[in-house]
């Protein structure tokens, strides 16, 4: 039996900082997100131990009644433990070379790793909800289709939904439409 997986990417925050809270755009955004999800026979929640990550998932929680729990390793990947002014070129290189890694960062392949890890400890026949971050997300769907790059980390929207269907095949489709 095929486990059914949402990757949620989270809704419009007022930074990257891990205490940064949705904008008022934002908590909009996560009552459509909830409403987009309620009828999808979600049985679980896991999010980013981050604040815009939990905010974008709590109305649905609340419409739901199911509790979340927080996993570190949705957490947002780190590309450097510095600020770099070339940072967008050096995000494009690591999906192209997902082994680098730049001074205190993580690599995409470590990044991807343990999103994996997640899904992997997931049980067939579940239906989950995976809240996380743009660039954590796109490394997660890229170790389904490798085609999933930079390119569709670019595109996405804040909030966006994935839906993996991972049994004897993969499929994935984004469910996710704006408004």
């Amino acid at each position: 039996m095929a486990k059914q997986i949402y990757v949620i990417r989270h809704c419009a925050a007022e930074g990257q900082e891990s205490e940064a809270p949705l904008t008022p755009a934002g908590r909009k955004q996560a009552e459509q997100l909830a409403e987009h999800l309620v009828d999808r026979g979600i049985d679980r929640v896991i999010s980013s131990p981050y604040l815009r990550a939990r905010q974008s998932i709590q109305p649905f929680l609340e419409w739901s009644g199911l509790t979340m729990a927080s996993d570190e390793r949705l957490a947002e990947r780190v590309l450097s433990a510095t600020p770099m002014d070339d940072w967008m070129e050096k995000l494009e290189n690591s999906f192209e070379d997902p082994d680098i890694s730049y001074g205190g960062g993580e690599s995409g392949k470590e990044a991807a790793v343990r999103a994996s890890s997640v899904v992997d400890g997931l049980p067939e026949g579940s239906c989950t909800a995976l809240v996380t971050h743009g660039n954590l997300m796109a490394l997660l769907i890229g170790e389904y289709d490798p085609q999933f790059g930079f390119e569709q980390w670019r595109r996405l929207t804040n909030p966006d939904v994935y839906q993996l269907s991972i049994g004897t095949k993969v499929k994935i489709q984004r469910t996710w439409q704006e408004e």
